[in-house]
């Protein structure tokens, strides 16, 4: 146990030194699709992504304190492998992101599906600040990064229009989010995660595509009454 949260603590600090190893990077290049979209409609307003700063800093403490204080609990080691591997995933996300982006979708899918395994997993309540908040927190960006993702690239093939793209994933993330939320209870870092990044949808498209704008929003309106309505609802249990 020990060793794995060892490697944990070096790759979650390995994680957040990534956009230092790569610092032109700015997502996908609308020159490696077919149909060449300079500013998709899915994609949220740049200062949303300043939440990575929080991300790095909440997994690095996690993993540090899991290590210092948590290294033989087995609860804490079981989400250790998944999110290594999230992790690993996104590292992989950023080198492919600007050559190979349907690749890169692929990846950042697969992150995702091991994040929510990961989560599922973190349940001790009594450490729910050190333990589930980082991984919620990490989960919840992630899920809305996986649908700009593939709505960017459903849009840059051809399948489907700006919007049309914009639309769908707004709708699909709102579900999946939702029901994650929901199981979740009382972890309002995930929720609060999903609705920073719808808002930075509706920022993007204010004045510019009023159907994405106002869907992001309502869709942010519907997140957070998810979240408390979960929170209250765990409260009650």
């Amino acid at each position: 146990m020990k060793i794995r949260a060892i490697f944990l603590l070096c790759l979650a600090i390995l994680f957040a030194m990534t956009p230092l190893m790569l610092p032109g990077f700015d997502g996908y290049d609308p020159e490696d699709f077919p149909v060449q979209i300079l500013r998709p409609a899915v994609q949220p307003a740049g200062y949303a992504f300043s939440i990575w700063l929080l991300i790095y800093a909440a997994l690095i403490l996690h993993a540090g304190f899991g290590l210092l204080a948590r290294d033989m609990d087995p609860v804490w080691d079981r989400p250790r492998g998944l999110l290594m591997a999230a992790m690993v995933c996104g590292i992989l996300w950023v080198a492919f992101a600007e050559d190979l982006p349907v690749v890169a979708t692929i990846v950042i899918l697969t992150m995702l599906a091991g994040l929510l395994a990961a989560l599922r997993q973190t349940s001790a309540a009594q450490d729910r600040l050190w333990l589930m908040a980082p991984v919620a927190l990490f989960a919840g960006w992630v899920t809305a990064a996986a649908g700009a993702a593939t709505g960017v690239t459903l849009a840059g093939l051809g399948w489907l229009s700006d919007t049309a793209a914009a639309v769908a994933m707004i709708l699909a993330v709102l579900v999946l989010a939702a029901a994650v939320q929901w199981r979740l209870g009382r972890v309002p870092e995930y929720g609060a995660a999903v609705i920073w990044a719808l808002i930075g949808i509706v920022a993007a498209n204010w004045g510019l595509n009023a159907t994405v704008a106002w869907l992001a929003l309502a869709g942010a309106a519907v997140m957070l009454a998810v979240t408390l309505l979960a929170a209250a609802r765990g409260r009650a249990a």
